[in-house]
């Protein structure tokens, strides 16, 4: 027989067997190499639950730390931008050690407050769903810090504001603030100026948290840049397919 009808005899068959439908190529194969990179949905749920557990738990321990704010220039709670003028005019008027003093009080007040951050930001983690972690691991340098941000702000805020006032009595916020005041009503005796007193607990509570996202993606982006930072296998198994 020669080649053409060999070549015949084996091609006829085979069209009319795959024309009668009854033979279907599979279009869906998988092959060993590709899901030994491959990541199930489960492990991409799980690596970014850790990574969003690991940056709240450092973010907080730093936070809380004595210093964690005031010595941090990152987060660091300056004086009330709204009542400026009143620390500019005790600084003219040589008067700047309260200034100081209630500087240091108000960042106090912020590392105590922030104690309390971590749960608020784990229970938020325990409730991200597969559409959460692949928005999260597909997106910007900041989306889990986004993540986090949107699932925990308003409740932050709410429970940070009582505990920023216990702390504005504990570290005595208000017993620096009041000299502060007092000295500069005396000058407005002599500038016909106005007096000012701003919501210390919601400059704090506000500042405090966004202190805490500040810290939560910078913990971020350590994950997703630097391998050393990955401290479990699955994080460093969701990471590394970036």
């Amino acid at each position: 027989m020669n080649k053409k009808v060999l070549l015949l005899a084996l091609v006829i068959p085979f069209l009319i067997f795959t024309g009668c439908g009854q033979f279907n190529f599979p279009t869906d194969l998988t092959f060993p190499q590709q899901q030994e990179r491959g990541l199930s949905t489960a492990e991409v749920v799980q690596g970014l639950k850790e990574a969003l557990t690991v940056g709240a738990q450092n973010s907080a321990f730093k936070a809380s730390a004595t210093n964690g704010f005031y010595q941090n220039n990152l987060i660091r709670i300056p004086f009330p931008e709204e009542a400026i003028k009143v620390k500019n005019t005790l600084e003219k008027a040589g008067l700047n050690k309260p200034i100081d003093d209630f500087v240091v009080s108000i960042n106090r007040a912020a590392e105590d407050a922030s104690k309390r951050a971590y749960p608020i930001f784990r229970n938020a983690i325990t409730t991200m769903t597969i559409t959460d972690a692949m928005g999260i691991l597909k997106g910007g340098d900041n989306a889990a810090t986004d993540y986090l941000r949107g699932r925990t702000y308003s409740q932050l805020k709410t429970e940070f504001s009582p505990i920023v006032k216990q702390s504005i009595d504990r570290v005595n916020v208000t017993s620096y603030w009041n000299p502060i005041a007092t000295n500069y009503n005396l000058l407005t005796l002599l500038t016909g100026g106005e007096q000012v007193n701003p919501n210390l607990e919601e400059y704090i509570t506000e500042q405090a948290i966004d202190g805490l996202f500040k810290l939560v993606a910078q913990e971020e982006a350590l994950i997703r840049k630097d391998p050393a930072a990955r401290v479990t296998d699955i994080l460093k198994k969701v990471f590394a397919q970036q």
